[in-house]
């Protein structure tokens, strides 16, 4: 090839970088990601009633296609929370979307307070140390007002303009700025919400909607999450009484349960799941159902709960604490604590129904109680009266449920494909926790859905294989009879 013409080819690729898609972004590297990417950022104010007030730089990422012409709608992931940051998610984001990113740009937002979009981080510190403060009301409720009130001396810490509304019209900018006339819409547990909410709004900018997860915005976290959580829970204490070799090894399982509530709060020795090293903690009633709602979330994790429960019954803790600490990711961005809450105090809380009101028979109304009273004095910002009532979907939406998801299991699926209406379809997997396109076959099944031309070729994808998918069977302790 002679030098002319690579001198053309060079051109025509700096002129295509220059194009309206890239002309915002610079290369850069994300974690977990081998190719390079696009960064950039679009200036939003704080408060849309002060174009000249301080101003958020919100950042995204585009992870580009890998084909020589990409299709002109990317996907657009929101994370989940409220409080995580896409970007530094990105190697998941690729793995979970990577047979649409062969066709389409990946586009990763960080919403406002969130990631490197101006985040509302609280000091969590040490993972055990937070979980110790989160389950002891009178710690977390100094740890969250301290962090709060150095959140509201930064200069983009006025905590009212940080909702779900605000963000989505944060998404719609990056939206404009890469030059995309409609875009393929993921959103995974809270991202769903926001991605309902963007829909709302914009509902002529979108093309696909999926929704992993599903919150809805009427869905009350709060309190939710105890009727939630409870139903999980009984559904492995159930499987286990079903399961032969379960039942066997731990024949009191129901029971052990029972006593281990009532013997709390006590003192116990339990091992620092990332130090391995032994210390002394107060078990609250409280910090016990903490870890056992994370456990849930995943079938692989629940599965280990029946041993685990055993073990805690007779004083042995480790295996709860190890348990909860699976999902930790210690190499990246947690929850932004003060985003979280400044969403929840303002579109959750205020909806919460006085005490009466069924939950859960062993979690209760803790961590409705404890929300109403963090958000008491937190700054609560404006959420507009049709946030709540979701409209019929003008595309194909899917809507995808976990059958043993203890925080957004298939009830609130259900409830929001009857609002969003005929052109929604709701699948629920069968065995699966929070999040399912992790799910091979679900996957692929999704990327047919995206890429459909249509959307009733899209609404007619065959997701027969998830009825195939079993429960995972109770783990054993080694030298266990099965």
């Amino acid at each position: 090839m002679s030098a002319g013409v690579l001198l053309r080819l060079a051109a025509l690729g700096v002129a295509l970088l220059a194009g309206p898609a890239w002309a915002q972004t610079t290369a850069c590297r994300l974690p977990g990601v081998e190719h390079e990417a696009r960064c950039g950022s679009v200036k939003r104010p704080l408060d849309p009633a002060k174009p000249g007030g301080p101003t958020i730089g919100v950042q995204y990422a585009v992870l580009p296609a890998q084909a020589r012409r990409p299709r002109p709608d990317p996907v657009l992931f929101l994370a989940g929370g409220p409080g995580q940051g896409a970007i530094d998610i990105a190697g998941g984001v690729e793995r979970l979307l990577g047979r649409l990113g062969s066709r389409r740009d990946i586009v990763l937002v960080d919403l406002r307070g969130t990631g490197r979009s101006a985040a509302l981080d609280c000091d969590d510190g040490d993972a055990l140390a937070s979980m110790l403060t989160e389950a002891e009301p009178s710690r977390r409720l100094a740890s969250l007002k301290a962090c709060r009130e150095r959140l509201q001396k930064s200069p983009l810490g006025d905590l009212r303009f940080y909702t779900t509304t605000l963000a989505v019209q944060d998404v719609d900018a990056v939206r404009r700025a890469l030059g995309a006339e409609r875009i393929d819409l993921v959103g995974v547990s809270y991202g769903t919400r926001a991605a309902i909410e963007y829909q709302r709004q914009f509902p002529q900018a979108v093309r696909r909607l999926v929704l992993d997860g599903v919150a809805p915005p009427d869905m009350v976290l709060p309190a939710a999450a105890s009727l939630d959580a409870q139903a999980a829970l009984d559904a492995v204490l159930a499987a286990c009484e079903l399961e032969p070799g379960c039942r066997a090894r731990f024949p009191a399982l129901t029971a052990s349960w029972a006593t281990l509530l009532a013997g709390l709060p006590r003192q116990a020795e339990v091992t620092h799941p990332f130090t391995g090293r032994r210390q002394n903690v107060l078990l609250s009633r409280e910090l016990v159902l903490g870890l056992v709602r994370q456990a849930l979330y995943l079938p692989a994790w629940s599965s280990a709960l029946p041993a685990a429960i055993a073990e805690a019954a007779a004083g042995r803790f480790d295996g709860l604490f190890g348990l909860a600490s699976a999902g930790i990711d210690l190499s990246g961005r947690g929850i932004a604590q003060g985003l979280h809450f400044s969403v929840i105090c303002a579109e959750d809380v205020p909806r919460l129904a006085p005490p009466g009101e069924a939950t859960g028979r062993d979690f209760g109304r803790a961590l409705a109680d404890d929300y109403a009273e963090v958000c008491r004095d937190w700054p609560r910002g404006e959420v507009p009266a049709g946030f709540y009532r979701m409209s019929r979907s003008p595309v194909a939406a899917l809507l995808l449920s976990g059958s043993a998801d203890p925080v957004t299991p298939p009830r609130h699926g259900e409830h929001t494909a009857a609002a969003l209406g005929p052109l929604a379809r709701h699948v629920v997997v069968p065995n699966a926790g929070h999040g399912t396109m992790a799910i091979g076959c679900v996957r692929d099944a999704v990327f047919r859905f995206v890429d459909a031309e249509t959307d009733a070729a899209a609404l007619a994808v065959d997701f027969g294989c998830v009825a195939k998918l079993p429960r995972p069977g109770a783990f054993m302790p080694p030298g266990a009879p099965r």
